[in-house]
């Protein structure tokens, strides 16, 4: 996975608070990784909503502001990607949001950029208030994806994936694919607590997946702003193994087996290892939006 070195990056599509207190308020946090991490945590331990850094708002005490905007200080460049991990993901969010800004434009609509937000410890948002150990998520109440990059290290060593520079693109991804799904009108998900294999939660989450795998397609053909040349340069099959990987890693069924050792279908809200690996890949191979319906 490498970036054109000479490539701007667009700082403004990232807000970086790490160390900062921020204001906020909500009911509770929703979308992405987030729900799968909560809810296995509390089915296993008895968790609360509070216990699991989840609450109902209000205003944290922070740390200092030392790392306000150091994204904006340190990621200039492609070349700042490919040397960075906190800049690669700024080349990604810039990647994923020039080809939906794209795809919406061809298809006659408009896509509205949604920034993501870099903190560590506890966030703020319009969904709620949310630590750490919640993981990477997206508000479709602030059309914000939420990251502490420290969920990557957790990716690898608590959930098994094999990591790369890919597995985490394919997080953030997957984030974007939310908000493409809220921006099109959220399809339905089920209000009343209902999980499953086949659930409308499941269906939710794999078709993110597949939007992932979608972007996937044309990262490196999707022209950035600043040079007019895409900003994702090389993406090689083992690149594409490393997100394959990462989407099995977060499989209900891989989660719980690991965490309780018995794998319960009735209570999956994201979707088997195979389901999220096949949905994925759904999207990377056909390149398109339209295979991507999980609700049929």
């Amino acid at each position: 996975m490498q970036f054109d070195d000479d490539a701007d990056l667009d700082t403004s599509e990232v807000q970086d608070v790490r160390g900062s207190r921020i204001p906020g308020g909500g009911a509770s946090i929703g979308g992405g990784l987030a729900g799968l991490i909560a809810l296995v945590i509390g089915l296993l331990f008895g968790v609360g909503p509070d216990q699991l850094g989840l609450s109902s708002g209000g205003d944290q005490p922070g740390t200092t502001a030392s790392s306000l905007a150091q994204v904006q200080q340190t990621c200039r460049t492609g070349r700042d990607a490919n040397a960075r991990e906190d800049c690669r993901i700024v080349a990604v969010v810039n990647s994923v949001q020039a080809y939906w800004n794209r795809e919406f434009a061809r298809r006659g609509g408009t896509y509205t950029r949604a920034p993501t937000v870099f903190f560590n410890g506890r966030v703020n948002t319009a969904c709620g208030t949310a630590t750490s150990s919640v993981g990477p998520f997206y508000c479709p109440l602030d059309r914000k994806v939420y990251l502490d990059l420290g969920f990557f290290d957790d990716l690898r060593t608590k959930f098994g994936s094999s990591g790369g520079p890919f597995a985490q693109a394919y997080v953030v991804a997957h984030e974007y694919g939310h908000h493409v799904q809220n921006l099109m009108g959220p399809p339905a998900r089920s209000q009343d607590g209902v999980t499953g294999a086949n659930s409308n939660s499941v269906k939710v989450e794999l078709q993110a997946d597949c939007y992932a795998g979608v972007w996937a397609r044309h990262a490196t053909t999707t022209p950035s702003s600043s040079t007019g040349k895409p900003l994702l340069t090389s993406l090689t099959d083992a690149d594409i193994r490393d997100g394959l990987d990462a989407a099995a890693a977060v499989g209900d069924d891989r989660i719980q087996s690991r965490y309780q050792g018995r794998v319960t279908p009735e209570t999956w809200t994201h979707g088997s290892a195979q389901q999220r690996q096949q949905w994925f890949y759904q999207g990377f191979t056909s390149g398109d939006m339209a295979p991507c319906n999980t609700f049929r």
